[in-house]
């Protein structure tokens, strides 16, 4: 059975336990909940591991060859652009179509969260480098340190073919209990699927939000059915641009129900590489990559979002610097994300609020009840985007080998 098939079928049994078990009793929501977190780290346990050692040996091997610098040009594009082209849709979606406002609400403002540049920053370089392999949340550490020991290696192939050998059978050995873990995530999707909807019902039932996650959902069919599509067959010349989406189907279940980046990198990294071919040198550097910095996602429903916070407010209308200054920022912050796999969006809502000012520092109050569902939408739109965007990279450096569809795992 198809791993993706695998997943849906998870989902859909969550989806139907979540209405059969009773509302509004703490004891099954705490029960639920807990299943639901252990389920996602179960799914991460994995992932440290396999980031580490196939990164180092996809650094060896791109140094080694020469082709880093065309592979992280193409990475680097890739980012930017897919980004550019996610929130110019997010501002086109949000101003062309005016959402009804949202009721304003007296809560008041109890605990903000901000990004810790100067923390984010150090903690690339702790005063351990084991240090790195400890965090889970945030991979640009275990990257980095897995680059400097991929590229030391590179240096002196001679003396590092003992560790080179360490590394590589590392990652076999990894990718293989990745294998396992992602399989068994299926199972977990029930836990994961039925405390979304838990928690979505409330959400839905109050009619409040309908118009906004509508909204999403038509950018995520523009996004996934025509514009990604169009750029494949476009910039790699290819006949057929939807076997990318086919392939990203498990990550997108993934992603969307969890929310979390982090755990859709572990079924991304397997169905790059099973479904799609990309060669482990490409898959390990650019996925990583993607995962930590193309939160373009992000930055498109936290435009919409704020966007509608403004509107809430005020029926006064928007200047060409007001646009210009949302699209900047919306892009600007979604960079520094990567320390926010789950939840990236609402740390970037209240970023923005507090940077505006004018009296909407609290603003984002308003949407903090769709808050998960919100969170969900980014994170499909942010998985889709890793994995077109890593094909696009290994088509561009012919690091892929084609694989008949009816292989797809």
């Amino acid at each position: 059975m198809k791993v993706w098939l695998k997943y849906l079928i998870g989902t859909v049994l969550g989806v139907i336990a979540a209405f059969i078990l009773p509302m509004n009793i703490p004891q099954v929501d705490a029960i639920v909940s807990t299943l639901s977190e252990f389920a996602i780290r179960f799914g991460r346990y994995a992932l440290i591991p396999l980031i580490f050692f196939g990164t180092a040996m996809s650094l060896f091997n791109l140094r080694h060859k020469k082709h880093i610098m065309k592979t992280s040009i193409w990475t680097a594009g890739t980012i930017a652009v897919s980004t550019l082209i996610l929130v110019v849709l997010g501002l086109l979606s949000i101003l062309i179509v005016a959402l009804p406002r949202i009721p304003i609400t007296g809560e008041k403002i109890s605990e903000v969260s901000t990004i810790d540049v100067k923390s984010l920053v150090f903690n690339l370089f702790p005063f351990s480098p084991f240090n790195s392999l400890i965090d889970g949340m945030y991979l640009l550490p275990v990257f980095i340190l897995a680059a400097f020991a991929g590229g030391a290696c590179a240096s002196d192939t001679n003396d590092s073919k003992p560790v080179l050998s360490v590394f590589e059978s590392a990652m076999k050995l990894c990718q293989t209990m990745s294998a396992f873990f992602v399989e068994w995530l299926s199972v977990g999707m029930i836990a994961i699927s039925t405390y979304w909807v838990m928690q979505a019902r409330a959400v839905f039932a109050t009619g409040t939000f309908i118009p906004i996650f509508v909204m999403l959902l038509v950018d995520f069919f523009i996004v996934a059915g025509i514009i990604y599509p169009l750029i494949l067959r476009l910039l790699c010349n290819d006949l057929r641009p939807y076997h990318v989406l086919y392939a990203s189907l498990c990550s997108i279940i993934t992603g969307f129900f969890s929310g979390d980046s982090n755990l859709a990198l572990l079924t991304n990294q397997r169905h790059t590489k099973e479904s799609l071919g990309i060669h482990d040198e490409t898959n390990y550097f650019t996925l990583p990559l993607f995962s930590i910095f193309a939160r373009g996602g992000t930055a498109l429903v936290t435009t919409i979002c704020f966007v509608t916070i403004l509107r809430s407010y005020s029926s006064l209308g928007f200047t060409v610097s007001d646009v210009i200054w949302i699209f900047a920022v919306s892009c600007i912050i979604s960079f520094a994300l990567g320390n926010f796999p789950q939840g990236g969006t609402f740390v970037s809502l209240t970023v923005i609020c507090a940077m505006y000012g004018r009296g909407f520092e609290a603003g984002y109050l308003l949407l903090r009840p769709a808050v998960p569902i919100l969170c969900s939408f980014a994170a499909a739109f942010d998985v889709l985007s890793a994995i077109t965007g890593s094909y696009i990279v290994a088509v561009k450096t012919k690091k892929i080998d084609k694989i008949e569809l009816k292989h797809y795992i």
